[in-house]
């Protein structure tokens, strides 16, 4: 068995696409990371975004959207200058507004569950033999997109939404090829792990 063909040859993207890609996510802040990763990623690769990973992590307060939240400006003009990462203004003042919305819902809610609720709690599990039959965006990830604008996110169309779902676990589509595959669907077999509801 051969993994994915996407995870290429860099040590870096391997060890993601073995250990991170498609495993089922379920904490809420996590979750509302990699969205916001993912949408740094429009319009570049996402091993760009891997390989800057950490740097973001750091410019970014760990990703806390109670922090984030409450920036402004000043922020704004630190991390356009901070060189670690991607200096977006577009995409660093949709993180903040990302932040607000994630609060959002998280006191309704949980975003965790929000998200999971959308397939039913567990993930869907896709049998793709080859790369080419992997669709872009569906009209689930579509749905959850207009949704997710309808709540004040941005940066977060169809496709981006997507490859989200798919490296959160809420869609397995490691090719059945890989031997990644039967694992990840063993993981989502396991059913929900989300708290109570709010």
């Amino acid at each position: 068995m051969e993994r994915c063909g996407w995870a290429g040859s860099e040590q870096i993207y391997i060890d993601y696409h073995d250990s991170e890609w498609g495993v089922p996510e379920w904490d809420s802040r996590a979750l509302w990371e990699k969205l916001v990763l993912d949408g740094f990623q429009a319009g570049l690769s996402w091993i760009t975004i891997l390989k800057k990973r950490d740097n973001f992590r750091a410019a970014f307060a760990g990703f806390d959207p109670h922090v984030i939240s409450g920036w402004g400006a000043d922020e704004v003009t630190r991390l356009l200058s901070d060189p670690g990462i991607i200096r977006h203004r577009g995409k660093i003042e949709a993180t903040i507004a990302n932040a607000r919305a994630w609060q959002k819902i998280e006191a309704e809610q949980g975003f965790d569950r929000y998200l999971w609720d959308f397939v039913g709690g567990r993930p869907i599990q896709n049998g793709w033999a080859q790369l080419d039959q992997v669709p872009p965006f569906t009209p689930l990830s579509t749905a959850i997109s207009k949704d997710l604008k309808r709540r004040g996110f941005k940066f977060c169309g169809p496709t981006i939404v997507y490859a989200f779902m798919e490296a959160v676990g809420m869609v397995n589509d490691h090719l059945t090829t890989c031997p990644c595959h039967a694992p990840v669907r063993e993981m989502g077999a396991a059913g929900p792990q989300l708290p109570s509801p709010k």
